[in-house]
């Protein structure tokens, strides 16, 4: 009776591991695991381009610091 529990529980745990995994396509001519299509029922996202510095405020901030410490340059 122990080892009838023991194989129920362990044949319990690979089926819930197999719902929780989600579903996958074995492909064995390429010997690949692929994801199902269901990617493609959700909508794009959109990720703005990120500023070629992302830290805009010290960026300024080092400017400014900079343009005050600069010697004016002789006039023409």
């Amino acid at each position: 009776m122990v080892m009838k529990t023991k194989r129920c529980a362990a044949w319990l745990l690979c089926m819930s591991l197999g719902l929780l995994g989600g579903c996958q396509t074995w492909v064995p001519e390429a010997g690949l695991t692929l994801p199902t299509s269901d990617y493609l029922k959700h909508q794009p996202q959109y990720f703005p381009p990120s500023p070629p510095f992302p830290l805009s405020r010290e960026l300024a901030s080092l400017e400014q610091a900079a343009a005050q410490q600069a010697p004016n340059p002789p006039a023409p």
